[in-house]
């Protein structure tokens, strides 16, 4: 793990505190560079992230109705060969929000398994 350090402002740096511990994330989730509607999903995620969910809460987490639905559609599509290119570029993207989302669900069971 690399450590970096960065000046902010003193209001950045008060917005920022309440979610440091999941400031990695947000910060991958941004740098994917989302070009297609999965920013939608990658926004659900982050506003969630940002209301610093307990381990508990993030074990919970699932996506909205809509994100689900969409990914049922894609995956549908990709299924019959259909794919735009526009397309499998949004699925390349659900899946790496998807992985990001599994490693942070493993990093709470680990944290709530601890503590049972």
């Amino acid at each position: 793990m690399v450590q970096i350090t960065m000046q902010v402002t003193e209001r950045l740096a008060q917005q920022l505190q309440p979610i440091s511990d999941w400031l990695p994330t947000i910060l991958e989730l941004s740098l994917i560079r989302f070009k297609t509607p999965a920013v939608q999903t990658a926004s659900e995620i982050m506003d969630f992230l940002a209301s610093s969910p307990t381990p508990a809460d993030l074990l919970n987490y699932h996506v909205s109705d809509r994100a689900q639905e969409r990914l049922q559609r894609l995956l549908a599509v990709n299924q019959a060969g259909l794919t735009s290119p526009e397309e499998q570029a949004e699925l390349d993207e659900i899946s790496q929000i998807e992985h990001i989302m599994v490693m942070l669900k493993a990093q709470a069971h680990e944290q709530t398994s601890k503590k049972n």
